[in-house]
């Protein structure tokens, strides 16, 4: 497996080791339709021919823009690499603004997209992209060119021997992505990375994947533009685990149910939603029947790895699994056996309650520079441990700066930003260190525990230091609270600014019997609610001190998300955009 170097490698990998007959497996009305490695190949080969026909060459920008993740931009994935040519995911929820500024940025000459919403956003700012010769689409759109097109210019075998020559010039050091980071402020950044760098992750990655190499299902619905899910992707090829690609977020308990998966990725945001679903269905419960549901739970949440808790904890978490827990694994397809979680901190009551429960949530850390793992959890070998993100991976250095920032080296690290060169040596140094721009320890046993975002700690006029990642991830832990961000950098105090949970709130307060009004406006001003979300913060606020607990809170009376600009496709917050959308909450909590 350390042979495989370059990316368009790990399919002929794939066949040589395992054949399936269902490597890409997508849903088309209604009906899951595998595709085999051996057509895989074949397609990604007449992808590579027919864009070779179209006078793509080596180190030219190939655009790839889905709504789901499916089986065609695999075999587009593939075959732009196999001629030198670079892909260059986006997005499909940000602005048209956005989707110009990347497509010229990188100069794309072509962009595939997967439906007549994407094409439409893409053919409304195409004229201010002087590069982009072409758009295909997967959907059958009318007026629209296909991708069929090109692949039926890819028919014709003859210049197969081209493709191969250009294969074999490619090393693992050239560029196979350019990779848009959603940032959190400001534009995008262009992630130059490498197939050394992606290969090495998911190689490395593998030693901590649980599950039996040519015999997993595995369920894909995290954006495949993100390189979290890519490099899984690529991953799965290599352990020749069968890919299923969800139909989307809303259909995810179906598909679960449908594909049974072993393996599948999440985000922290993802999870805490499948819990509140979970703890609403047992509220509803009575009698014997919910205090032994929540008995389970309480068990859950005392969780300890490797039976540190002594044989009688063991005893009774065995009754819970059987009585309670069997049926959040039915929930989840029933063969669950890892949750690989990224992206943004797990709460440690969430991994000690799904662990208990059976389902192994693994948390890793890593970044788009960095391919993206940096170090993750691994349930064998005591290599797992609550609150942390787990030792590195082979090969990968990590040491703490002096100011805490968590510095990594590795043969996962980016080449660079493209065409900004200034803040490539901002964040690599010449030793080969990456700035990763978050704080964190290791601890006596070599596990990485991450404490927050360098450039999100902020100092009140105090002078006080306030980690605000700690304190949201804390109040989130309360059913009241969807969202929160908590701020207060130059003021007197931190202060929080709140989405309520209006799914759960609604229902608390017919449980109640409060009219607390119907859009998310009028539940946001109600005075009942305001004073039960106070009573939350002052619980959640005892576990920090004085300085840094919240003092105050207003309520947003909007649903954050992705399409409005709240929160980056990854679910983080866009803290600068959320300050300045709730600017006069803001000034309202300090007085302004």
């Amino acid at each position: 497996m350390k042979d495989l170097k370059r990316l368009f490698d790990f399919p002929y990998y794939q066949l040589e080791n395992f054949d399936l007959d269902k490597a890409l497996v997508t849903k088309y009305d209604g009906e899951w339709i595998a595709t085999s490695t051996r057509s895989y190949i074949d397609q990604a080969n007449q992808i590579s021919r027919g864009l070779l026909k179209l006078g793509i060459q080596a180190k030219d920008k190939v655009a790839l823009i889905s709504t789901s993740n499916r089986t065609e931009w695999n075999i587009m994935d593939i075959g732009t690499m196999q001629i030198g040519a670079q892909n260059v995911p986006i997005y499909p929820t940000i602005s048209e603004d956005d989707y110009a500024y990347i497509l010229n940025h990188s100069e794309s000459k072509l962009c595939f997209v997967s439906d007549k919403e994407v094409y439409d956003k893409v053919m409304a700012i195409k004229d201010q992209v002087p590069h982009l010769e072409q758009v295909y689409t997967f959907d059958d759109i009318e007026a629209a060119k296909s991708w069929k097109e090109v692949q039926e210019l890819g028919k014709d075998e003859s210049s197969q021997d081209q493709v191969k020559q250009i294969m074999a010039s490619i090393t693992e050091d050239d560029v196979a992505t350019i990779i848009y980071t959603s940032g959190t402020t400001g534009k995008p950044k262009g992630v130059l990375l490498s197939h050394k760098n992606i290969a090495s992750n998911a190689i490395n990655s593998s030693t901590r994947l649980p599950t039996e190499t040519g015999r997993a299902n595995a369920l894909s619905f995290l954006p495949i533009c993100h390189i979290y899910e890519r490099m899984l992707h690529y991953l799965y090829q290599i352990n020749g685990v069968t890919i299923y690609f969800a139909e989307s977020i809303e259909a995810i308990s179906d598909n679960l149910k449908e594909v049974k998966p072993d393996v599948m990725s999440a985000v922290p945001r993802l999870l805490e939603k499948v819990y509140d679903k979970i703890i609403a269905k047992g509220s509803d419960l009575s009698g014997i029947k919910k205090a032994l549901f929540f008995w389970a739970v309480d068990l859950g949440h005392a969780y300890e790895p490797y039976e540190a808790n002594g044989w009688w904890y063991e005893f009774k978490l065995s009754i819970a699994k059987k009585l309670i827990f069997s049926k959040w694994q039915e929930g989840l397809g029933g063969n669950l056996k890892v949750i690989a979680s990224g992206s943004a901190a797990l709460q440690p009551r969430l991994a000690r309650v799904f662990n208990a429960a059976g389902i192994r949530v693994m948390e890793g850390y890593g970044l788009t520079e960095t391919s993206p793992v940096i170090a993750v959890n691994d349930m064998r070998d005591h290599g797992f441990k609550i609150g942390t993100v787990g030792k590195p991976l082979p090969e990968t250095i990590v040491k703490i700066a002096e100011d805490g920032e968590i510095l990594v080296k590795g043969p996962q690290v980016m080449k660079a930003y493209y065409k900004d060169e200034e803040k490539t040596k901002e964040s690599l140094e010449d030793n080969g260190f990456f700035h990763t721009g978050d704080i964190g320890e290791i601890d006596s046993e070599g596990f990485l525990r991450i404490t927050d975002r360098k450039k999100e700690i902020f100092k009140t006029s105090g002078g006080k230091y306030v980690a605000p990642q700690i304190l949201e991830n804390t109040m989130k832990q309360s059913r009241f609270i969807e969202q929160i961000m908590v701020i207060g950098e130059g003021e007197k105090m931190p202060a929080a600014l709140i989405q309520p949970n209006f799914e759960f709130v609604k229902e608390w307060a017919e449980r109640k019997g409060i009219e607390i009004g119907e859009t998310p406006k009028e539940i946001a001003t109600n005075e009942k609610l305001i004073a039960r979300i106070e009573e939350e913060v002052i619980y959640y606020n005892k576990r920090f001190g004085n300085w840094e607990k919240v003092k105050k809170f207003e309520l947003t009376g909007e649903i954050w998300t992705i399409e409005e600009g709240h929160l980056t496709p990854t679910l983080k917050l866009k803290r600068r955009n959320i300050k300045n959308r709730f600017l006069e909450s803001y000034n309202r909590i300090y007085g302004h």
